[in-house]
C-alpha cells in the first residue's frame, strides 16, 4: 500500500491519500480524541500523539498536528497508523456514519438557503475538498450566512481570506440578499 501526502493551505494540516475509499459518502470530522470513539481509524491516528484533529473525506484523511509537534516526527507514525488500519479490515467508522452536511433551515428564507446550499455544493465544497477540508451551511439570519469549516479549513491562516474574498463574493454575486459570511465553531 502506497499512501501519498499533500500539503494544504494550513501548515498544521497534511492530507493523506491512501489510494482507496475512506468514506462512501459525506465527510466526518473528529476535532478531538474524544470525538473519535466511533472511528477505529481516527482513534489509531490520535494514538500517535501530537495530533489535534482528524477529518475524513471520500478518498482522503486530513490530519492536524499540535503547534509544538514537527511533521517530520509524526508523519511516519501517521502513515503507519493508516496502513495498519487498512490491513486490519476494520471500517473507518463503526455503525452508521454521521455525514457532515448542511444544517436544515426552515422559514421564510428557505428559497435563499436552498440557493446558498446549491452554490456551496457545486462551487465551494469541491474546491475545499482538494485542500483537505469541507465547508457546510450552518445558518442564515438577516443577510448573514454562517458556515462551519472543517478539516484543513478549520484554523487555516487563509480561511478568513477564503471566506471573505472567495465565498462571500461568490454568494453576494449570485444572491443579492447575502450581505456577509461568518464562520461558526463546531
Amino acid at each position: 500500500m502506497f499512501i501519498q501526502t499533500e500539503s494544504t493551505p494550513n501548515p498544521a494540516t497534511l492530507k493523506f491519500l491512501p489510494g482507496q475509499s475512506v468514506l462512501d459518502t459525506g465527510t466526518a470530522d473528529f476535532p478531538t480524541e474524544d470525538a473519535a470513539q466511533k472511528s477505529p481509524l481516527a482513534k489509531r491516528i490520535f494514538s500517535v500523539g501530537g495530533v489535534s484533529g482528524v477529518f475524513f473525506g471520500n478518498d482522503f484523511v486530513t490530519v492536524t498536528k499540535t503547534e509544538e509537534t514537527a511533521w517530520e516526527h509524526v508523519k511516519p507514525a501517521i502513515l503507519g497508523a493508516i496502513m495498519e488500519h487498512y490491513q486490519s479490515g476494520l471500517p473507518a467508522i463503526e455503525g452508521e456514519a454521521e455525514s457532515a452536511g448542511h444544517a436544515s433551515h426552515d422559514g421564510p428564507d428557505s428559497e435563499i438557503v436552498n440557493q446558498i446550499k446549491e452554490l456551496l455544493d457545486t462551487r465551494v465544497r469541491p474546491a475545499v475538498a482538494q485542500d483537505g477540508g469541507d465547508i457546510t451551511f450552518h445558518g442564515f439570519d438577516r443577510g448573514i450566512v454562517y458556515l462551519h469549516m472543517q478539516g484543513a479549513c478549520a484554523g487555516c491562516p487563509s480561511s478568513t481570506l477564503t471566506l471573505k474574498m472567495g465565498i462571500e463574493n461568490l454568494l453576494r454575486h449570485y444572491i443579492p440578499e447575502v450581505v456577509e459570511v461568518r464562520p461558526v465553531a463546531a
